[in-house]
C-alpha cells in the first residue's frame, strides 16, 4: 500500500470512528436475534479456526453494531457483509468504552468489539442482518494433545457448528450433536443449546490414514438443525373461538424465488393474512389459492387436492447472492387442535419446525406440557412456551390450561 492509499485508509477510518462515536452519544441498549456461528478449525499446530457469525440486530433505529472480540483470541482477517444485499460493510474495531456508548451495556473499558456500520437504520420490528467473517487464535480452545487435536470452548451462542480439519476423524465429543459431512470431506458436528447457560463444548478428534471421501451418499437428505432460520409463534385466541393468530419468519435465499406458498393444513381454516419484508419494513401482498395453482407457484408442494387451499406471500424475487428475511401473519381456526373440552383449553398440534412458541390466551393458567418448553410471561402478563426441537423429527405438543379462578 503507498503512502497515498494509507492515508485514505486513515482518513476512512477516522471518518467512520466519528460516525460510531455520533450514533452512539444517547444509543439505546443493543439487541440482536438469530445468532448462529460456523467454526472451522484451521491447520493443526496453528491454534487458528474461522468464525462465520451471523446475528442480526434488532435495536429499532440503529445504524451500527457491536461484536465482540473475545479476551483471549487474538483477531485477524475480519470481513463483514450486509446478508440482504450481500454488499460488504465497513468496520472498525473499537474499545469498550465506544461499544458501552452505542448500546452494550455490558462492555468493559478493556475490552474490544468489532463496530459494524449498518446498510440501513434498522426497522421498527424488523432487524439489519449481518454476517461476520473473522479468524481467531487461541492456544486454550484450540491444541494438540499427542496426535489428537482438541477443541475446548464454552459457547454461549445457541446455535453452532464446529468444521474438523482436513483428514480428522471424531474421537469424542461431550454433548449430543449432530454429524454432518461437508462436500469437500471434512467432518462436522453441530448442536442447538436450548439451555440458559453456555454450552462447555469439548471435541477431540484424530487423523485418519487416508483422505475421506468426498461427501455423502445420503447428501441430499440431511440437513443441518441448528442452522434453520423458521421462526413461529401462536397468539391463542379464547378457545372457544377455536382460532390463533401467527406469525412465521423465514429467510429466502433461492435465486429467482418471489413467493412464499403457505398451506393451509387439512381441518384449519385461514383469515387475515399479511407479510412484510423484515429487511425494510415494507408490506408485502396476499392471495388466496387452491388446488392445481398452488403447484404452480411452487412445483415442491405436490401433495395438494383441488380442495387445497395456500396464501401466496408475494415480494421482489430474490437474486444471486442476496436473501430476504420475511415475516406472514394469519389468523388459523382449527376446531380439532384447539379446543374445549369439560371446561380447560385443549392445545394439540405437531411442531416439525426447529423453533416455536405458544403464548395462552389472556386469563389462562398453564396445567399441562407434554413437551419440554421455557415458560416466561409476556409484557401483557400472558403465558408462553418456547420449545426447541433440535431433533429432524416433529414433536407432538399438548397444551392445557384452566381459567383463572375456576373451581
Amino acid at each position: 500500500m503507498g503512502p497515498i492509499q494509507a492515508h485514505c485508509a486513515r482518513v476512512g477510518t477516522m471518518i467512520l470512528l466519528l460516525g460510531l462515536a455520533t450514533a452512539a452519544a444517547a444509543a439505546p441498549r443493543q439487541t440482536d436475534a438469530g445468532a448462529y456461528t460456523r467454526y472451522e478449525l484451521l491447520a493443526p499446530g496453528t491454534h487458528k479456526f474461522r468464525i462465520i457469525y451471523d446475528i442480526t440486530a434488532t435495536t429499532p433505529g440503529a445504524t451500527a453494531y457491536y461484536n465482540p472480540i473475545r479476551t483471549g483470541s487474538i483477531a485477524s482477517d475480519e470481513s463483514v457483509i450486509d446478508a440482504a444485499t450481500g454488499k460488504p460493510l465497513a468496520f472498525a474495531e473499537v474499545s469498550g468504552d465506544v461499544a458501552k456508548a452505542g448500546g452494550v451495556t455490558s462492555a468493559t473499558p478493556d475490552s474490544h468489539y468489532i463496530a459494524v456500520t449498518l446498510a440501513r437504520p434498522v426497522p421498527e420490528g424488523g432487524g439489519a442482518r449481518i454476517r461476520i467473517d473473522k479468524t481467531y487464535e487461541d492456544a486454550k480452545t484450540y491444541f494438540a494433545d499427542g496426535d489428537a487435536i482438541i477443541f475446548d470452548r464454552s459457547l454461549g451462542i445457541k446455535r453452532n457448528m464446529v468444521v474438523l480439519p482436513p483428514g480428522y476423524r471424531l474421537a469424542s465429543v461431550n454433548v449430543p450433536v449432530q454429524v454432518l459431512q461437508q462436500g469437500d470431506g471434512r467432518i462436522a458436528v453441530s448442536f442447538w443449546n436450548a439451555m440458559p447457560a453456555p454450552m462447555p463444548l469439548r471435541i477431540r478428534a484424530l487423523p485418519v490414514a487416508g483422505p475421506l471421501a468426498k461427501g455423502s451418499s445420503m447428501a441430499a437428505s440431511l440437513r443441518e438443525r441448528a442452522s434453520q432460520t423458521r421462526e413461529i409463534v401462536y397468539y391463542l385466541q379464547q378457545p372457544e373461538t377455536h382460532s390463533f393468530d401467527l406469525t412465521h419468519d423465514y429467510t429466502e435465499e433461492r435465486a429467482g424465488v418471489g413467493a412464499y406458498v403457505n398451506v393451509v393444513r387439512a381441518g384449519s381454516t385461514v383469515s387475515n393474512p399479511s407479510a412484510r419484508d423484515l429487511d425494510t419494513g415494507a408490506a408485502l401482498t396476499t392471495e388466496l389459492v387452491r388446488g392445481a395453482a398452488i403447484t404452480a407457484i411452487d412445483p415442491r408442494e405436490t401433495k395438494v387436492t383441488p380442495d387445497t387451499t395456500a396464501v401466496v406471500f408475494r415480494f421482489p424475487a430474490v437474486t444471486a447472492g442476496t436473501s430476504r428475511r420475511i415475516r406472514i401473519a394469519e389468523t388459523y381456526t382449527d376446531p380439532d387442535r384447539y379446543r374445549v373440552v369439560e371446561g380447560e383449553l385443549v392445545w394439540h398440534r405437531g411442531f416439525g419446525r426447529p423453533d416455536n412458541a405458544v403464548v395462552l390466551p389472556a386469563g389462562w393458567v398453564l396445567t399441562n406440557s407434554t413437551i419440554p418448553a421455557a415458560i416466561s410471561l409476556t409484557p401483557d402478563g400472558r403465558t408462553r412456551l418456547d420449545f426447541i426441537n433440535p431433533r429432524p423429527d416433529e414433536i407432538d405438543v399438548v397444551i392445557t390450561a384452566r381459567r383463572a379462578g375456576a373451581q
